[in-house]
């Protein structure tokens, strides 16, 4: 292999090799940016796959069971002391009841009643992207959150359970389901374009929403790449416990309201009527 000085001896200059040099070098780092922005939509593209999967997972068990599955949960205090670390639905089987989040509050209550937040419960739906310990993963190893609605509004009569401000569990009880019909409505879950303007159990304004109450039953969201580690205000706003949750395309850190890269999709409650009807589950 000739050697820089060989080159140099046979008329290149070592200014001519300095540029070549830096040439292949941008060369490298433009192939490099582009393998990694294809990984990353890659990624993008699996973990919106992996949603989808997910969403009709939760449906099938409902068409199964009559009822949707409670969340996951991971290292979390329950009733008695006893701590959950599993990747199946944590439920009192009598009641109907999901075990919340400890730092929620207590299922149906403190502030937040009526909301059950978790993780996608993987063994009980089937859904085999999973991490070591058996939790459902998107494409970059985070695990996939999951909230399901329990407050009722609109019931027709004298429902069992009662509607808010005085919930039971509901769409996690197959018997509840059944005794009420479809004229229950959700009024607990609320999805927003942006953390900007939330005031209470509100977005702020119609301009600012993009799903009502009364018309989510559940959400499945993925933290993105970045795992919220290092949330934006939008993206805080889907980790703080409430039923109230942010979702828009992507922006970047820049953005006035910071990173955003979390990826959503929701079951209505019209869609989870017509699938029980379907399968002879409602009325």
């Amino acid at each position: 292999m000739r050697s820089a000085r060989h080159l140099v001896q046979l008329g290149f200059t070592l200014t001519e090799l300095a540029v070549v040099f830096a040439i292949v070098a941008l060369l490298l780092a433009g192939a490099m940016y582009t393998l990694s922005a294809q990984t990353e939509q890659r990624n993008f593209e699996e973990t919106r796959r992996r949603l989808d999967q997910a969403r009709e997972l939760v449906l099938a068990f409902a068409v199964v069971n009559g009822r949707l599955p409670c969340p996951a949960r991971s290292a979390n205090a329950v009733a008695g002391g006893t701590t959950i670390v599993t990747g199946n639905e944590v439920r009192n089987a009598t009641t109907g009841a999901c075990a919340d989040d400890s730092a929620v509050s207590d299922y149906y209550g403190g502030t937040n009643a009526g909301v059950t937040l978790g993780l996608l419960p993987a063994s009980t739906i089937g859904f085999q992207q999973v991490d070591s310990q058996g939790f459902a993963v998107d494409a970059w190893n985070n695990r996939i959150r999951y909230a399901v609605a329990g407050k009722v509004t609109n019931c027709t009569g004298t429902p069992t359970p009662a509607p808010s401000p005085n919930p039971q569990p509901y769409f996690t009880s197959a018997s509840n389901l059944k005794s009420n019909g479809i004229s229950c409505q959700p009024s607990d879950l609320l999805i927003c374009k942006s953390a900007t303007g939330i005031s209470g159990a509100d977005c702020g304004g119609a301009a600012n929403q993009i799903m009502s109450q009364d018309l989510v039953s559940a959400v499945i969201f993925s933290t993105g790449k970045n795992g919220a580690q290092t949330p934006g205000t939008d993206e805080a706003a889907n980790l703080n416990g409430d039923p109230i949750f942010v979702w828009h395309t992507p922006t970047p850190s820049t953005a006035t309201n910071g990173e955003f890269d979390d990826q959503f999709t929701w079951i209505t409650v019209g869609e989870l009527y017509r699938r029980l009807i379907a399968a002879g589950q409602l009325p």
